[in-house]
């Protein structure tokens, strides 16, 4: 075959097992983001994903990763974060406020909890006065956020980036 010919290929990278991330999500007004969000975490290696309200997941979308996840739903958040903090997680809200972090500037560690806002109102005050640090991922045009799926899948990418290549 020739170089320049390119078979497709479904290969899967080996991950590290000292990493723990999980997901925690506010409650959503899309069934969709939170499927895109699952499908996302399960391709990323991720084995705990937290929801929170009347969430569902649509198996059309979140395909083969529904059933690699540990799907958690829960009333309220609050109470989930106050317990992971209690047992050494750091807690990592996706959000844009007065103080983030770039997300290409912040160093994740290894057992990090990632909050993930509503798709209007983001992260509310409760739930920000929880948190460790908050990171944003910068914005060159409009609308000044991105998707909260495509955030999150961003944010996932780099936490597996950073943690699989030592930075």
């Amino acid at each position: 075959m020739p170089l320049h010919e390119h078979q497709r290929h479904k290969l899967r990278s080996t991950l590290s097992t000292d990493q723990e991330l999980v997901v925690a999500c506010v409650p959503m007004r899309s069934n969709v983001n939170l499927s895109g969000i699952a499908r996302t975490a399960s391709a990323s290696g991720i084995s705990r994903l937290i929801l929170t309200g009347d969430a569902k997941l649509i198996s059309k979308i979140a395909r083969d990763g529904a059933d690699e996840l540990s799907v958690e739903i829960h009333r309220t958040l609050a109470p989930v974060l106050r317990k992971l903090k209690k047992s050494g997680y750091r807690l990592v809200g996706l959000e844009q406020t007065t103080n983030s972090q770039d997300l290409n500037s912040y160093q994740f560690a290894a057992k990090t909890v990632l909050v993930v806002g509503n798709e209007r109102l983001g992260l509310n005050e409760e739930i920000l006065a929880l948190l460790d640090d908050v990171v944003e991922i910068p914005v060159y045009g409009l609308p000044h956020s991105f998707n909260v799926s495509s955030a999150t899948a961003m944010a996932l990418y780099e936490y597996r980036r950073q943690l699989s290549s030592g930075v």
